[in-house]
């Protein structure tokens, strides 16, 4: 697949459309090196964005478009709210063969918004985003049906603008990728077919768990340490049993221990019942104590006058107000009484709880005083302490020995597995098809890069072992000539070879590289190589400054871009 188009567009307009061709497409700074401003912007105008637009269509994550590649802690915040708050929208068209309209198309739009105003779709339809990178490898990569490598392992040679694939020509990935990634992704891309290395992968994880849960429970001692402190546990616990036993107690012990615990239940639920009681009691003292200060003591000879006077203005009152106030006195002292009536009955109670207790403390300090009898007591509680203790810890190291040995029983099953697989993985013939599969490579590896470096490259593979002596097969890439050569020629030449190896084995790949950074290159070497990839349908993306291109290349025909401090990718002084 090639890429056609990259369009990027808010709702209201197209801010660019970029059309790219076979062959060299550049991505130009026209900011001059010298230029004073180069230190206050950053020379960030957009070239590598360009190419962090077609990856993040790829399946990227919107962030790479706004922070720093090399400080990811650095967010353009400007360029962020830019994306999110204008809608723009970012649509990439590969088609597998430029010069044909009818060609297959595949066309891939994203936008950087969340939830239901997000847009990722594919051919028009709508791809949830944890199914969008399977998508792509259907439709890109079909012939990958494992689930690893994934489809950004095997295109992250194609897409080359971070630290670790610009200086790397193997380890394109992150720092924590491990060795089985690496295998199986270079086993695909080479061509031999191997369908466990998504299984072998999984089971080295697995194997890597449990080696570190080892590392965690052996971090104190080693099991054999644990193994023999246990084995000295249990003759300690042994010599405290004979001495317990040993211990002249009363035969009754038992039985009074129990006894003096039934005491204490019922004095504490007793002390409890007396308790409630109490409150109760308080509760209606308190009551009868509020409603005798109720009673009214009004000087009713004074009240009289005032009650003639209302009496003469107010017809039909025909109690007087003596008899109103004897009346709520008489209904406050029945009150009091119904209240009362139970406070007898209540201390009564009291008093027998309370004589209960006292005679079932009497009976608690007996007991204790007979099961506490004798000097052997207070070291028989010494010992059943230490024993106890000495139980705990017996259980614990018998926790961690378990543990030990079940992690050591999982290890030793994950081993089957692994040996089950790399005895097809490193058997003669898989080995004699990689090696078939390498010197094919290799042809071309060495071809391109004598042709355009005069150098000759070449890919190799060692068989190693890894910390837990599972083998793994590792891929390097060195120079033929036994000489220094250059690193980035190194990079550039085995992209394109595979390009053509794959070609030829038939093995579908992406027919465009996106480069950053190739300002490095001489001026011959980029002439050449502009004209190896038209003569061999290869779209080679680079993004770099116009003042280091050689003349022969500041051609329209190659340009697909010019940027610059007043004509910045997304326009965003332009559109704010």
């Amino acid at each position: 697949m090639f890429i056609k188009k990259l369009k990027i567009s808010s709702p209201s307009a197209v801010i660019r459309e970029l059309n790219f061709h076979s062959g060299l497409n550049l991505i130009v700074d026209e900011t001059p090196t010298d230029d004073e401003q180069l230190t206050v912007t950053g020379n960030n105008v957009g070239k590598t964005t360009v190419l962090k637009l077609v990856d993040f269509c790829l399946g990227g994550k919107p962030s790479i478009i706004y922070t720093d590649t090399e400080n990811k802690k650095e967010v353009y915040e400007l360029v962020k709210n830019y994306l999110i708050e204008k809608e723009i929208l970012i649509t990439l068209v590969l088609v597998e063969d430029l010069n044909d309209e009818k060609s297959r198309h595949v066309i891939i739009e994203r936008n950087f918004l969340s939830g239901k105003k997000s847009i990722r779709n594919i051919n028009g339809n709508r791809v949830l985003e944890k199914d969008f990178e399977g998508e792509l490898l259907k439709l890109l990569i079909p012939q990958q049906k494992a689930e690893k490598p994934t489809f950004r392992q095997i295109i992250s040679h194609n897409i080359r603008y971070k630290d670790e694939s610009i200086n790397n020509t193997l380890k394109t990935l992150d720092r924590f990728t491990t060795d089985a990634e690496y295998e199986a992704l270079y086993l695909f891309l080479i061509g031999c077919t191997f369908e466990d290395g998504a299984k072998k992968q999984t089971l080295l994880a697995k194997m890597k768990q449990e080696e570190t849960f080892r590392n965690r429970l052996e971090k104190k001692q080693t099991k054999i340490a644990y193994e023999i402190a246990l084995a000295m546990i249990e003759d300690e616990i042994e010599i405290l049993n004979k001495r317990k036993s040993s211990f002249n107690i009363n035969q009754n012990f038992e039985e009074d221990l129990e006894q003096l615990n039934l005491i204490k239940y019922q004095i504490n639920k007793i002390s409890s019942a007396i308790s409630k009681m109490n409150i109760r009691k308080n509760l209606i003292q308190e009551a009868q104590f509020e409603l005798e200060q109720n009673i009214s003591k009004i000087d009713l000879k004074q009240l009289e006058l005032l009650y003639v006077q209302a009496k003469m203005n107010v017809t039909g009152i025909q109690k007087t107000f003596e008899d109103l106030v004897n009346y709520h006195n008489k209904m406050l002292v029945e009150k009091t009484k119904f209240i009362t009536a139970e406070l007898p009955d209540l201390v009564k109670k009291i008093k027998a709880e309370e004589e209960k207790i006292r005679g079932l403390l009497k009976r608690e300090r007996e007991l204790t005083e007979k099961i506490a009898k004798g000097d052997t007591f207070e070291e028989l509680e010494t010992t059943i302490v230490t024993l106890n203790e000495k139980y705990r810890v017996k259980g614990e190291y018998e926790s961690i020995i378990a543990q030990i040995e079940e992690v050591e029983n999982n290890m030793s099953e994950l081993n089957e597995e692994l040996e089950a697989i790399d005895d097809y993985l490193f058997s003669n013939d898989f080995e004699e098809l990689l090696k078939i599969q390498i010197n094919k490579f290799n042809k071309h590896f060495s071809v391109i890069s004598e042709e355009l470096y005069g150098e000759k490259y070449a890919l190799k593979y060692d068989k190693t072992t890894n910390r837990n002596n599972q083998q793994i097969y590792k891929f390097s890439a060195f120079n033929a000539n036994m000489s220094s050569g250059k690193k980035q020629g190194e990079i550039l030449c085995f992209d394109l070879a595979y390009i053509l190896f794959a070609d030829e084995e038939e093995i579908p790949c992406l027919h465009f590289l996106l480069n950053d950074k190739k300002e490095l290159l001489h001026d011959n070497q980029l002439i050449k190589v502009a004209d190896f990839v038209k003569n061999n349908n290869i779209q080679l993306v680079v993004s770099i400054l116009k003042d280091k291109l050689p003349e022969e290349l500041i051609d329209n025909g190659n340009i697909v871009v010019e940027l610059s401090q007043e004509s910045k990718l997304f326009k965003i002084e332009e559109n704010s």
